[in-house]
Protein backbone atom coordinates (compact mmCIF):
# COMPACT_ATOMS: atom_id res chain seq x y z
CA UNK A 1 0.00 0.00 0.00
CA UNK A 2 1.09 3.55 -0.54
CA UNK A 3 -0.19 6.10 1.88
CA UNK A 4 -0.01 9.78 2.64
CA UNK A 5 -1.00 10.15 6.29
CA UNK A 6 -1.49 13.31 8.38
CA UNK A 7 -1.48 13.57 12.15
CA UNK A 8 -3.31 16.65 13.44
CA UNK A 9 -4.38 17.88 16.86
CA UNK A 10 -4.07 20.81 19.21
CA UNK A 11 -0.80 21.55 20.99
CA UNK A 12 -0.24 19.18 23.89
CA UNK A 13 -2.64 16.52 22.58
CA UNK A 14 0.19 14.05 22.04
CA UNK A 15 -0.02 14.33 18.25
CA UNK A 16 3.75 14.40 17.68
CA UNK A 17 4.34 11.52 20.10
CA UNK A 18 1.74 9.39 18.30
CA UNK A 19 3.03 10.28 14.84
CA UNK A 20 6.57 9.35 15.97
CA UNK A 21 5.32 6.01 17.35
CA UNK A 22 3.56 5.30 14.06
CA UNK A 23 6.74 6.16 12.11
CA UNK A 24 8.77 3.82 14.37
CA UNK A 25 6.11 1.13 13.86
CA UNK A 26 6.43 1.39 10.06
CA UNK A 27 10.24 1.41 10.22
CA UNK A 28 10.19 -1.70 12.40
CA UNK A 29 8.51 -3.67 9.60
CA UNK A 30 10.92 -2.27 7.00
CA UNK A 31 8.47 0.01 5.18
CA UNK A 32 10.01 2.96 3.29
CA UNK A 33 8.96 6.15 5.09
CA UNK A 34 9.30 9.87 4.43
CA UNK A 35 8.47 11.71 7.66
CA UNK A 36 7.72 15.45 7.48
CA UNK A 37 7.48 17.86 10.40
CA UNK A 38 5.07 20.59 9.25
CA UNK A 39 4.03 21.71 12.73
CA UNK A 40 4.66 25.24 13.98
CA UNK A 41 6.41 23.62 16.94
CA UNK A 42 9.17 21.47 15.50
CA UNK A 43 9.21 18.44 17.82
CA UNK A 44 9.22 15.42 15.49
CA UNK A 45 13.03 15.09 15.32
CA UNK A 46 13.44 14.83 19.10
CA UNK A 47 10.44 12.43 19.26
CA UNK A 48 12.34 10.22 16.81
CA UNK A 49 15.37 10.25 19.09
CA UNK A 50 17.49 13.13 17.75
CA UNK A 51 19.24 15.25 20.33
CA UNK A 52 18.92 19.04 20.37
CA UNK A 53 21.98 19.73 18.23
CA UNK A 54 20.97 17.10 15.66
CA UNK A 55 17.46 18.55 15.48
CA UNK A 56 18.79 22.11 15.17
CA UNK A 57 21.06 20.95 12.34
CA UNK A 58 18.26 19.57 10.16
CA UNK A 59 17.97 21.51 6.88
CA UNK A 60 14.82 23.64 6.75
CA UNK A 61 12.61 23.11 3.70
CA UNK A 62 11.40 26.71 4.01
CA UNK A 63 14.96 27.94 3.47
CA UNK A 64 15.34 25.87 0.29
CA UNK A 65 12.16 26.90 -1.46
CA UNK A 66 13.95 28.17 -4.59
CA UNK A 67 15.73 24.84 -5.05
CA UNK A 68 12.47 22.91 -4.50
CA UNK A 69 10.59 25.06 -7.02
CA UNK A 70 13.34 24.89 -9.64
CA UNK A 71 13.52 21.12 -9.42
CA UNK A 72 9.76 20.48 -9.46
CA UNK A 73 9.12 22.93 -12.32
CA UNK A 74 11.21 20.79 -14.65
CA UNK A 75 10.35 21.64 -18.25
CA UNK A 76 6.68 22.50 -17.57
CA UNK A 77 6.00 25.22 -20.18
CA UNK A 78 3.07 26.62 -18.18
CA UNK A 79 5.34 27.77 -15.35
CA UNK A 80 7.33 30.77 -16.55
CA UNK A 81 9.77 30.79 -13.64
CA UNK A 82 10.38 29.28 -10.22
CA UNK A 83 9.46 32.68 -8.75
CA UNK A 84 5.97 32.42 -10.25
CA UNK A 85 5.28 29.12 -8.48
CA UNK A 86 3.16 29.39 -5.33
CA UNK A 87 2.46 26.81 -2.64
CA UNK A 88 -0.58 25.48 -4.52
CA UNK A 89 0.96 25.30 -8.03
CA UNK A 90 -0.03 21.88 -9.42
CA UNK A 91 2.20 19.68 -11.57
CA UNK A 92 1.62 19.35 -15.31
CA UNK A 93 3.26 17.93 -18.41
CA UNK A 94 7.01 18.40 -17.96
CA UNK A 95 6.95 18.78 -14.17
CA UNK A 96 9.30 16.65 -12.10
CA UNK A 97 7.64 14.42 -9.52
CA UNK A 98 8.94 13.09 -6.21
CA UNK A 99 8.93 9.41 -5.31
CA UNK A 100 9.46 7.94 -1.86
CA UNK A 101 12.32 5.54 -2.62
CA UNK A 102 14.35 7.61 -5.08
CA UNK A 103 17.30 9.94 -4.60
CA UNK A 104 16.77 13.45 -5.93
CA UNK A 105 18.07 16.99 -5.33
CA UNK A 106 15.11 17.84 -3.04
CA UNK A 107 15.91 14.96 -0.69
CA UNK A 108 19.64 15.71 -0.96
CA UNK A 109 18.99 19.27 0.20
CA UNK A 110 16.13 18.76 2.66
CA UNK A 111 15.97 15.17 3.95
CA UNK A 112 18.17 13.41 6.47
CA UNK A 113 18.15 9.70 7.40
CA UNK A 114 17.13 8.90 10.97
CA UNK A 115 18.11 5.46 12.22
CA UNK A 116 15.35 3.67 14.12
CA UNK A 117 14.98 0.08 15.35
CA UNK A 118 14.50 -1.97 12.22
CA UNK A 119 15.53 0.63 9.67
CA UNK A 120 15.97 4.26 8.71
CA UNK A 121 13.39 6.84 7.68
CA UNK A 122 13.86 10.06 5.74
CA UNK A 123 13.04 13.10 7.88
CA UNK A 124 12.19 16.50 6.41
CA UNK A 125 11.31 19.59 8.44
CA UNK A 126 9.79 22.95 7.52
CA UNK A 127 12.26 24.58 9.89
CA UNK A 128 11.66 26.45 13.14
CA UNK A 129 9.03 29.18 13.18
CA UNK A 130 9.74 32.46 14.90
CA UNK A 131 7.36 35.13 16.19
CA UNK A 132 8.25 37.19 13.13
CA UNK A 133 7.05 34.38 10.84
CA UNK A 134 3.53 34.13 12.20
CA UNK A 135 0.89 35.82 10.10
CA UNK A 136 3.25 36.86 7.30
CA UNK A 137 4.20 35.43 3.94
CA UNK A 138 7.41 33.68 4.99
CA UNK A 139 5.49 31.62 7.56
CA UNK A 140 3.31 30.38 4.70
CA UNK A 141 6.37 29.77 2.54
CA UNK A 142 7.66 27.33 5.14
CA UNK A 143 4.51 25.20 5.11
CA UNK A 144 4.21 26.03 1.38
CA UNK A 145 7.39 24.05 0.74
CA UNK A 146 5.66 20.98 2.21
CA UNK A 147 2.52 21.56 0.15
CA UNK A 148 4.48 21.87 -3.11
CA UNK A 149 6.26 18.60 -2.37
CA UNK A 150 2.98 16.84 -1.58
CA UNK A 151 1.44 18.21 -4.80
CA UNK A 152 4.29 16.66 -6.79
CA UNK A 153 4.56 13.41 -4.84
CA UNK A 154 3.70 10.01 -6.28
CA UNK A 155 3.90 7.31 -3.64
CA UNK A 156 4.14 3.73 -4.84
CA UNK A 157 3.24 0.35 -3.31
CA UNK A 158 4.13 -0.23 0.36
CA UNK A 159 5.43 3.31 0.85
CA UNK A 160 4.38 5.83 3.48
CA UNK A 161 4.57 9.59 3.83
CA UNK A 162 3.70 10.68 7.38
CA UNK A 163 3.19 14.39 8.07
CA UNK A 164 3.01 15.88 11.56
CA UNK A 165 0.75 18.90 10.98
CA UNK A 166 -0.85 21.65 13.01
CA UNK A 167 -4.62 21.54 13.32
CA UNK A 168 -4.84 25.28 12.72
CA UNK A 169 -6.80 26.93 9.96
CA UNK A 170 -3.78 27.56 7.68
CA UNK A 171 -3.95 24.08 6.19
CA UNK A 172 -7.59 24.76 5.28
CA UNK A 173 -6.82 28.03 3.49
CA UNK A 174 -4.25 26.38 1.26
CA UNK A 175 -5.93 23.03 0.73
CA UNK A 176 -3.07 21.07 2.31
CA UNK A 177 -5.63 19.11 4.35
CA UNK A 178 -6.84 17.46 1.10
CA UNK A 179 -3.38 16.05 0.29
CA UNK A 180 -3.74 12.90 2.39
CA UNK A 181 -5.28 9.45 2.07
CA UNK A 182 -6.23 9.57 5.73
CA UNK A 183 -6.01 12.06 8.59
CA UNK A 184 -5.61 10.90 12.19
CA UNK A 185 -6.84 13.56 14.62
CA UNK A 186 -5.37 13.09 18.08
CA UNK A 187 -7.87 14.25 20.71
CA UNK A 188 -7.86 14.21 24.48
CA UNK A 189 -11.14 13.47 26.28
CA UNK A 190 -11.76 17.18 26.95
CA UNK A 191 -14.05 19.87 25.53
CA UNK A 192 -11.05 21.51 23.83
CA UNK A 193 -9.92 18.24 22.27
CA UNK A 194 -13.40 17.57 20.91
CA UNK A 195 -13.81 21.15 19.61
CA UNK A 196 -10.70 20.72 17.43
CA UNK A 197 -12.29 17.55 16.03
CA UNK A 198 -15.54 19.38 15.26
CA UNK A 199 -13.72 22.20 13.48
CA UNK A 200 -11.73 19.75 11.35
CA UNK A 201 -14.79 17.66 10.57
CA UNK A 202 -16.67 20.77 9.45
CA UNK A 203 -13.92 21.92 7.09
CA UNK A 204 -13.29 18.44 5.74
CA UNK A 205 -16.92 17.55 5.08
CA UNK A 206 -17.12 18.89 1.51
CA UNK A 207 -13.87 17.31 0.35
CA UNK A 208 -14.32 13.61 1.08
CA UNK A 209 -11.58 13.63 3.73
CA UNK A 210 -11.00 10.33 5.55
CA UNK A 211 -10.86 11.42 9.20
CA UNK A 212 -10.37 9.16 12.20
CA UNK A 213 -9.90 10.11 15.84
CA UNK A 214 -7.17 8.68 18.04
CA UNK A 215 -8.16 9.22 21.67
CA UNK A 216 -5.08 10.02 23.73
CA UNK A 217 -4.53 10.22 27.50
CA UNK A 218 -7.61 8.05 28.00
CA UNK A 219 -7.51 6.91 31.63
CA UNK A 220 -10.69 4.98 32.17
CA UNK A 221 -14.19 4.06 31.07
CA UNK A 222 -15.48 7.58 31.74
CA UNK A 223 -12.95 9.10 29.31
CA UNK A 224 -13.77 6.45 26.72
CA UNK A 225 -17.53 7.00 27.08
CA UNK A 226 -17.03 10.76 26.72
CA UNK A 227 -15.09 10.41 23.46
CA UNK A 228 -17.54 7.86 22.06
CA UNK A 229 -20.46 10.18 22.83
CA UNK A 230 -18.74 13.20 21.24
CA UNK A 231 -17.09 11.75 18.10
CA UNK A 232 -19.11 8.57 17.49
CA UNK A 233 -17.89 6.18 14.81
CA UNK A 234 -14.92 8.41 13.98
CA UNK A 235 -13.21 7.17 17.17
CA UNK A 236 -10.76 4.54 15.90
CA UNK A 237 -8.51 3.66 18.85
CA UNK A 238 -7.54 5.04 22.24
CA UNK A 239 -4.15 5.23 23.90
CA UNK A 240 -3.46 5.49 27.63
CA UNK A 241 -0.35 5.88 29.73
CA UNK A 242 2.83 4.34 28.33
CA UNK A 243 5.99 3.63 30.32
CA UNK A 244 7.81 3.23 26.98
CA UNK A 245 6.77 6.75 25.90
CA UNK A 246 7.74 8.17 29.29
CA UNK A 247 11.23 6.64 28.89
CA UNK A 248 11.44 8.02 25.33
CA UNK A 249 10.54 11.51 26.57
CA UNK A 250 13.45 11.27 29.01
CA UNK A 251 15.72 10.50 26.05
CA UNK A 252 16.18 6.85 27.03
CA UNK A 253 13.79 4.82 24.87
CA UNK A 254 13.99 1.03 25.22
CA UNK A 255 14.02 -0.97 22.00
CA UNK A 256 10.77 -0.45 20.15
CA UNK A 257 9.85 -4.14 20.45
CA UNK A 258 9.27 -3.46 24.16
CA UNK A 259 6.38 -1.05 23.51
CA UNK A 260 3.31 -2.23 25.43
CA UNK A 261 1.14 -4.77 23.57
CA UNK A 262 -1.99 -2.64 23.88
CA UNK A 263 -0.23 0.30 22.20
CA UNK A 264 1.31 -1.92 19.55
CA UNK A 265 -2.19 -3.18 18.70
CA UNK A 266 -3.38 0.43 18.43
CA UNK A 267 -0.57 1.15 15.93
CA UNK A 268 -1.49 -2.01 13.98
CA UNK A 269 -5.04 -0.65 13.74
CA UNK A 270 -3.80 2.72 12.47
CA UNK A 271 -1.75 1.04 9.78
CA UNK A 272 -4.52 -1.36 8.71
CA UNK A 273 -6.99 1.55 8.54
CA UNK A 274 -4.58 3.62 6.46
CA UNK A 275 -3.85 0.70 4.12
CA UNK A 276 -7.56 0.09 3.57
CA UNK A 277 -8.01 3.58 2.11
CA UNK A 278 -5.72 2.71 -0.82
CA UNK A 279 -8.50 0.95 -2.70
CA UNK A 280 -10.59 4.13 -2.52
CA UNK A 281 -7.82 6.39 -3.81
CA UNK A 282 -9.06 8.64 -6.63
CA UNK A 283 -6.21 10.40 -8.43
CA UNK A 284 -8.64 12.42 -10.56
CA UNK A 285 -10.38 13.85 -7.49
CA UNK A 286 -7.00 14.45 -5.88
CA UNK A 287 -5.82 16.43 -8.92
CA UNK A 288 -9.15 18.28 -9.16
CA UNK A 289 -8.91 19.41 -5.53
CA UNK A 290 -5.33 20.54 -6.09
CA UNK A 291 -6.48 22.69 -9.00
CA UNK A 292 -9.48 24.01 -7.01
CA UNK A 293 -7.28 25.40 -4.24
CA UNK A 294 -4.71 26.74 -6.70
CA UNK A 295 -7.36 28.73 -8.56
CA UNK A 296 -8.74 29.97 -5.23
CA UNK A 297 -5.31 31.15 -4.06
CA UNK A 298 -4.50 32.68 -7.45
CA UNK A 299 -7.67 34.72 -7.39
CA UNK A 300 -7.54 35.80 -3.75
CA UNK A 301 -3.90 37.00 -3.56
CA UNK A 302 -1.34 35.44 -5.91
CA UNK A 303 -2.38 36.99 -9.24
CA UNK A 304 -2.09 40.45 -7.77
CA UNK A 305 1.24 39.71 -6.12
CA UNK A 306 2.77 38.20 -9.26
CA UNK A 307 1.14 40.48 -11.81
CA UNK A 308 -0.07 37.49 -13.84
CA UNK A 309 -3.01 35.11 -14.06
CA UNK A 310 -1.69 31.99 -12.35
CA UNK A 311 -4.70 30.00 -13.55
CA UNK A 312 -2.55 29.57 -16.66
CA UNK A 313 -0.31 27.22 -14.64
CA UNK A 314 -3.04 24.56 -14.67
CA UNK A 315 -2.58 21.80 -17.25
CA UNK A 316 -6.17 20.70 -17.98
CA UNK A 317 -5.10 17.32 -19.40
CA UNK A 318 -2.81 16.31 -16.53
CA UNK A 319 -3.81 13.82 -13.83
CA UNK A 320 -1.28 12.94 -11.15
CA UNK A 321 -0.90 9.20 -10.66
CA UNK A 322 1.47 6.27 -10.34
CA UNK A 323 1.70 5.79 -14.09
CA UNK A 324 2.80 9.34 -14.91
CA UNK A 325 6.02 9.43 -16.92
CA UNK A 326 8.37 12.33 -16.23
CA UNK A 327 10.61 14.14 -18.70
CA UNK A 328 14.01 12.54 -19.20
Amino acid sequence: MNMKIAFVGKGGSGKTTLSSLFIRHLAAVGAPVVAIDADINQHLGPALGLDESESAGLPAMGDRLALIKNYLRGTNPRIASAESMIKTTPPGEGSRLLRVREDNPVYDACARPVELDGGAVRLMVTGPFTDADLGVACYHSKTGAVELCLNHLVDGPDEYVVVDMTAGSDSFASGMFTRFDITFLVAEPTRKGVSVYRQYKEYARDFGIELKVVGNKVQGQDDLDYLRAEVGDDLLVTVGHSDWVRAMEKGRPPRFEHLEDVNRRALDTLRATADATYERRDWERYTRQMVHFHLKNAQSWANERHGADLAAQVDPDFVLGEGVVEPA
